[in-house]
Protein backbone atom coordinates (compact mmCIF):
# COMPACT_ATOMS: atom_id res chain seq x y z
CA UNK A 1 0.00 0.00 0.00
CA UNK A 2 2.67 2.66 1.30
CA UNK A 3 4.44 1.33 -2.66
CA UNK A 4 1.83 2.23 -3.93
CA UNK A 5 1.25 6.43 -2.62
CA UNK A 6 4.35 6.66 -2.96
CA UNK A 7 4.32 5.68 -6.48
CA UNK A 8 0.94 8.01 -7.36
CA UNK A 9 3.23 11.02 -6.14
CA UNK A 10 6.34 10.41 -7.79
CA UNK A 11 8.61 9.52 -4.49
CA UNK A 12 10.89 6.97 -3.69
CA UNK A 13 14.16 6.84 -6.19
CA UNK A 14 14.70 9.04 -9.09
CA UNK A 15 14.76 7.93 -12.78
CA UNK A 16 18.07 8.77 -14.33
CA UNK A 17 16.66 9.65 -17.37
CA UNK A 18 20.13 10.76 -18.67
CA UNK A 19 21.52 7.14 -18.13
CA UNK A 20 18.75 5.42 -19.79
CA UNK A 21 19.67 7.08 -22.71
CA UNK A 22 23.12 6.04 -22.64
CA UNK A 23 21.60 2.46 -22.57
CA UNK A 24 20.22 3.16 -25.53
CA UNK A 25 16.42 3.93 -24.68
CA UNK A 26 13.69 5.14 -27.07
CA UNK A 27 11.77 7.88 -26.68
CA UNK A 28 8.21 7.76 -27.78
CA UNK A 29 6.07 10.91 -27.68
CA UNK A 30 2.59 9.78 -27.59
CA UNK A 31 0.98 12.87 -28.58
CA UNK A 32 -1.44 13.69 -31.50
CA UNK A 33 1.35 14.36 -34.74
CA UNK A 34 0.04 18.15 -34.88
CA UNK A 35 1.62 18.71 -31.53
CA UNK A 36 4.42 16.96 -32.23
CA UNK A 37 5.14 19.17 -34.75
CA UNK A 38 4.98 22.24 -32.07
CA UNK A 39 7.94 20.41 -31.02
CA UNK A 40 10.03 17.65 -29.65
CA UNK A 41 12.67 15.89 -28.45
CA UNK A 42 15.49 15.48 -31.17
CA UNK A 43 15.56 11.79 -32.16
CA UNK A 44 11.71 10.64 -30.17
CA UNK A 45 9.31 8.59 -32.31
CA UNK A 46 5.86 9.76 -32.54
CA UNK A 47 3.30 7.51 -32.01
CA UNK A 48 -0.08 9.21 -31.07
CA UNK A 49 -1.77 7.01 -27.65
CA UNK A 50 -4.42 5.93 -29.98
CA UNK A 51 -2.15 4.11 -32.35
CA UNK A 52 0.38 2.38 -29.81
CA UNK A 53 -0.29 -1.07 -30.28
CA UNK A 54 0.29 -0.79 -34.11
CA UNK A 55 3.84 -0.58 -32.85
CA UNK A 56 4.65 -2.76 -30.52
CA UNK A 57 7.03 -4.90 -33.09
CA UNK A 58 9.05 -1.85 -33.53
CA UNK A 59 10.79 -2.59 -29.71
CA UNK A 60 12.40 -5.14 -28.05
CA UNK A 61 10.31 -6.20 -25.20
CA UNK A 62 13.04 -5.56 -22.75
CA UNK A 63 14.86 -2.31 -24.01
CA UNK A 64 14.67 0.92 -22.22
CA UNK A 65 11.58 3.06 -23.31
CA UNK A 66 10.64 6.54 -21.89
CA UNK A 67 7.13 7.68 -22.85
CA UNK A 68 6.66 11.64 -22.72
CA UNK A 69 3.56 13.33 -24.14
CA UNK A 70 2.50 17.04 -23.12
CA UNK A 71 1.40 16.80 -19.32
CA UNK A 72 2.90 13.54 -18.28
CA UNK A 73 -0.89 11.69 -18.11
CA UNK A 74 -1.16 10.14 -21.80
CA UNK A 75 2.63 9.01 -21.46
CA UNK A 76 1.31 7.60 -18.12
CA UNK A 77 -1.41 5.76 -19.85
CA UNK A 78 1.17 4.48 -22.38
CA UNK A 79 3.60 3.21 -19.43
CA UNK A 80 0.66 1.06 -18.11
CA UNK A 81 -0.07 -0.28 -21.49
CA UNK A 82 3.02 -1.24 -22.65
CA UNK A 83 3.81 -3.00 -19.12
CA UNK A 84 0.56 -4.71 -20.08
CA UNK A 85 1.75 -5.93 -23.14
CA UNK A 86 5.11 -7.03 -21.60
CA UNK A 87 7.61 -4.44 -21.98
CA UNK A 88 9.84 -4.68 -19.16
CA UNK A 89 11.71 -1.38 -18.77
CA UNK A 90 9.25 1.26 -19.36
CA UNK A 91 9.69 4.66 -18.06
CA UNK A 92 6.94 7.58 -17.78
CA UNK A 93 8.99 10.66 -18.86
CA UNK A 94 6.19 13.31 -18.05
CA UNK A 95 6.01 16.47 -19.97
CA UNK A 96 8.02 16.75 -22.83
CA UNK A 97 9.93 19.46 -22.71
CA UNK A 98 10.88 18.75 -19.18
CA UNK A 99 12.17 15.75 -20.16
CA UNK A 100 14.32 16.87 -22.32
CA UNK A 101 16.63 19.03 -20.06
CA UNK A 102 16.57 15.58 -17.87
CA UNK A 103 17.91 13.72 -20.73
CA UNK A 104 21.01 16.45 -21.29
Amino acid sequence: MLDTIKKLFGLGPKTDYAQLMKEGAVIIDVRTKAEFQQGHIKGSQNIPLNNLSNHYAKFSKNQPIITCCASGIRSSSAKGILKSNGFTNVHNGGGWSSLQNKIK
